[in-house]
């Protein structure tokens, strides 16, 4: 597949491209910063540490971790909560996924079938750090950007699902795609801002 425009760094997005868990933890941690430093936050770590995999980060000593967070230029503003959040993740991947990112949407259901939709949105919700919103933009993003073709994956991917929806990282794909999405979360916060000041 083509190499990924979510971060704006062009190592970065490699590893994105490839690297599901890596991939996971950019987008657990898009929150408080913006979206391409959120995103370039694990080819940080991947330079800091010996191994980035699952197991190995659910295995290292927190205070290893966080140390790998917190080196200049720093892995995210707030490091504390977030190397917590991240290794978390990583040890319920190891727990149940058997180490593996990409078996959260892969993962035959418990019948046997591919998992649809709205399961792979359940699973995502489950995982530490990943909210109703956040589970729905990682889904339009591996819908959109991933070749997921899960059954529904727009529906249960709610306002994020839409082509040329321009709401999240899900739609960026170059500079232009993400000055819309720039624009359009101003937009959605200034509306709210609006709202909130009527009521």
């Amino acid at each position: 597949m083509a190499t990924v425009f979510l971060s704006t760094d062009p190592r970065a997005d490699e590893l994105l491209t490839h690297d599901r868990f890596a991939l996971l933890v950019g987008m657990l941690l898009d929150q408080q910063v913006t979206m391409e430093s959120a995103f370039a936050g694990p080819q940080k770590l991947v330079d800091r540490l010996e191994d980035f995999s699952p197991a190995a980060v659910a295995a290292l000593d927190p205070d290893t971790f966080l140390e790998a967070f917190r080196e200049q230029p720093a892995v995210h503003r707030f490091p504390g909560s977030m190397a917590t959040r991240v290794q978390a993740l990583a040890q319920t991947l190891v727990d149940d996924y058997d180490g593996s990112a990409e078996a959260v949407w892969t993962t035959p259901d418990k019948d046997g079938s591919q998992p649809t939709g709205a399961q792979i949105l359940r699973r995502l919700k489950a995982l530490p750090g990943f909210g109703d919103q956040k589970a729905k933009i990682f889904l339009a993003l591996l819908g959109k950007q991933f070749g997921l073709t899960a059954e529904g994956w727009r529906d249960a991917a709610g306002e994020y699902g839409p082509e040329d929806a321009f709401r999240s990282i899900a739609d960026v794909v170059d500079d232009e795609s993400l000055q819309r999405v720039r624009e359009t979360k101003k937009a959605m916060k200034a509306a709210a801002k609006a709202k909130k000041a009527k009521a």
